[in-house]
């Protein structure tokens, strides 16, 4: 019958593609969304040495974005060539693992005009000013513009040629934060580039969204002066400088505070030599290097930038260049994670100065215009003279109780020289008020003195090692091929914490020895957790965690519990061992464990000031 007649399929013919559509493909893979064109704009005018940058966009960048630059310019015969595919300045060919510039793909700006109306505008030193129009892919003649110096590209329409993909975008006000993002991005890359962003929505002057001035003085002022502007000078005053080198890398940038957390990761900004990245790796190590001091649903802040020989990094993996891949990356996580580890050995006890504010924040105030006294600050002694003097008699003894504090705030004048000061008083069983020449010091002495025991356990675990305890029948846990060999790729190192996995032929594995500290654990639970935490981050803290939560739990039970009355050599004991020990300026969960109240502060709350 017919219908059991084999069909006889057309055999599919290879077709080149013409020009249009090949940049339309690129298109797609180098512009996203609005945010995407401004990035490519932005490094272009970068990498042709401006100093000052200036965005605009109209309708989320749907309708207009413009990119103006003072740097070198192109000349009239530059243009067309600059809008062929593959055609840059960047580099020669002869090598792809030796790229100084942002760009070097020659992608961007034939991509640009094959999706969108496309307008080149530029001047050469000493040379005309030129323009050339592009739209859909249909460049238009070179002609004489009027330029003073720079160069000034803008996109009108984009996706017009493209209508589909404007389906995809988002809402006018979320590809507006996108290009903000960017900018950002890229001014804390460039510390000495000044930026400005526009919204030129409804025409007219614009409303200025964003504006960071070029930075002076050398790279950390610029970049500690931008940082301020971009993040605030919140981040900046609670944030530690970095700058680490070892081996022919080098880290360099701030890291806030870990009491400094946030609720996300909106304030993690990771640059490879200068060029802004969201690399998998490197954010991995990040929260690894912060893991100890913070909770899981909080997130690390900080501003970095791995420097490297530019051969020792591979750019050009990833479309729209927001991934890396290292030659040695073991190296770079392992510098990324010592390096920030040692800068915050290094802060000791300190704790951010919002905890502070949080603190004044929460007083109560009355309400109404509070009066404000003008007077001097006395001397302590004199305040402690003038309450003597005041003080009441009372029958039967020989001194006021008022002298006895005199006494006691003399009897210790070192200790209120000390960064927690000296020990006054204990408030419900549990907060010790300190003085300090400054101020005064509130202390919760459970939270402060789990943290002195958790350092304290885990000096002795990494003096000691890690106790294995050997299982008496080895549990066997199938994996796929793929699973294993990624397990057993960190076996070094998951052995270090003491637990010992081995290859028990096919896909399968075989664990030998568990953490003693952890009790009675599944052990194939425990391997595919740390198989879903390698898939997610690269790499596993996992066993590490798990150990350090135990001693973590150890230290909370031998810890000073709340209520319990303390005297006033313990209080002075504990505040000195505080200042002795890195990170006692956070519990182990990250929240501070001590308050400090500038005078300043508490004369403004009653309006002394």
């Amino acid at each position: 019958m017919d219908s059991a007649a084999p069909q006889i399929l057309e055999r599919p013919v290879i077709r080149q593609l013409d020009e249009a559509a090949i940049n339309r493909i690129a298109a797609g893979e180098v512009v996203e969304r609005p945010a995407s064109a401004v990035k490519e704009l932005v490094e272009n005018a970068i990498d042709a040495g401006a100093s000052r940058i200036a965005v605009d966009y109209a309708d989320g960048g749907k309708a207009l974005i413009r990119v103006t630059d003072d740097g070198c310019g192109m000349s009239g015969e530059d243009l067309p060539l600059a809008l062929s595919r593959h055609a840059t300045s960047k580099i020669d060919g002869s090598d792809l693992l030796n790229i100084h510039s942002f760009g070097f793909r020659g992608e961007a700006l034939p991509s640009l005009g094959s999706v969108g109306r496309l307008t080149i505008t530029s001047r050469v030193a000493g040379g005309e000013a030129a323009t050339i129009t592009v739209a859909g892919g249909r460049m238009g003649p070179v002609r004489p513009a009027a330029l003073s110096k720079g160069t000034v590209v803008e996109l009108r329409d984009l996706f017009y040629a493209t209508p589909a993909r404007l389906k995809f975008l988002r809402s006018d006000r979320a590809e507006a934060t996108a290009i903000l993002e960017v900018v950002r991005r890229l001014a804390l890359a460039e510390p000495t580039v000044g930026f400005t962003l526009r919204d030129m929505t409804g025409g007219g002057e614009g409303r200025v969204m964003f504006r960071a001035d070029p930075g002076n003085g050398d790279f950390f002022e610029a970049l500690r002066a931008r940082v301020g502007g971009v993040l605030g000078a919140e981040f900046i005053d609670n944030a530690l400088r970095v700058e680490v080198e070892r081996e022919g890398l080098a880290l360099s940038g701030y890291a806030a505070l870990p009491t400094y957390s946030r609720g996300s990761s909106v304030q993690q900004f990771v640059f490879v030599n200068g060029r802004p990245v969201l690399d998998r790796m490197l954010l991995g190590a990040l929260r690894v290097a912060y893991f100890d001091f913070l909770s899981r649903d909080r997130h690390p802040a900080a501003v970095l930038n791995v420097v490297c020989d530019p051969e020792r990094v591979d750019v050009n993996v990833h479309p729209a260049k927001a991934e890396v891949r290292f030659r040695e990356p073991d190296a770079v996580r392992s510098l990324l994670i010592s390096g920030l580890r040692t800068v915050l050995t290094g802060a000791g006890h300190r704790a951010s100065s919002t905890v502070a504010d949080a603190t004044l924040a929460a007083f109560s105030v009355p309400q109404g215009e509070a009066r404000v006294y003008q007077m001097d600050r006395p001397s302590g002694a004199a305040l402690s003279r003038s309450s003597a003097f005041q003080a009441p008699v009372m029958q039967g003894f020989a001194e006021a109780p008022s002298a006895r504090v005199e006494a006691a705030v003399e009897a210790a004048p070192d200790l209120m020289a000390r960064p927690l000061g000296a020990a006054r008083a204990q408030l419900h069983e549990n907060y010790i008020i300190a003085q300090t020449e400054r101020g005064m010091v509130i202390v919760d002495q459970h939270a402060a003195h789990e943290r002195l025991v958790y350092e304290r356990l885990k000096r002795q675990m990494a003096e000691a090692g890690v106790t294995a305890q050997a299982l008496l029948i080895p549990e066997i846990v199938e994996l796929s091929a793929g699973d294993a060999a990624r397990l057993l790729e960190f076996a070094g190192e998951l052995r270090r914490f003491g637990l010992m996995i081995e290859a028990f032929g096919g896909s399968a594995v075989a664990v030998r020895e568990v953490p003693s500290i952890l009790g009675i654990v599944s052990a194939a639970a425990l391997v595919r957790d740390v198989l879903d935490e390698l898939a997610d981050l690269g790499d596993s803290q996992l066993v590490q965690a798990k150990i350090e939560a135990v001693l973590s739990r150890m230290a909370c039970h031998g810890s000073v519990r709340s209520g319990r009355q303390m005297r006033a050599e313990e209080m002075n004991a504990l505040l000195r061992e505080m200042e002795a020990t890195p990170h006692s300026g956070q519990c182990n969960h990250g929240r501070p464990t001590y308050v400090e109240l500038q005078l300043s502060d508490i004369e403004r709350l009653f309006g002394r000031r």
